[in-house]
């Protein structure tokens, strides 16, 4: 059986974690607000070739709000050679930032493990007629 792309989204997560040694920290209500508020920052900003927001085609790897509500984003695009490669972290920032209780936002672009269409959601692949 092959995991679908939500549970690959989380066994990334898992690994990640556990490589990272760092300690479980358990989220209280507003730190979960917070994400939610992020994640709704995120699905406004969409892909400009495939139109379905970064959030749901899979392109947000990681993300990460520490103590001091600062948003740490791990991302990828579709294609190393996307036309939009040199500006997408710059849109992801400030919409990011436009989050009330955000102090600041990194995003970090990388390519590996390269976006594959696995990777989109259930939500996104009904909107773009694949299911």
């Amino acid at each position: 059986m092959i995991p679908s792309p939500e549970i690959k989204k989380h066994i990334r997560k898992i690994f990640n974690f556990v490589l990272s040694g760092k300690t479980l920290k358990f989220m209280t209500n507003q730190d979960k607000q917070l994400e939610e508020k992020v994640i709704e920052a995120l699905k406004r900003v969409h892909d400009p070739e495939i139109p379905v927001n970064i959030y749901d085609l899979g392109l947000i790897y990681e993300l990460k709000i520490d103590d001091q509500s600062v948003v740490y984003i791990t991302m990828t695009l579709t294609t190393p050679n996307c036309p939009i490669a040199e500006d997408m972290p710059g849109v992801v920032y400030n919409e990011v930032k436009l989050v009330e209780g955000i102090k600041d936002v990194k995003v970090e672009l990388v390519f590996d493990p390269p976006w594959d269409k696995d990777m989109i959601s259930e939500a996104a692949l009904l909107e773009l007629g694949l299911l």
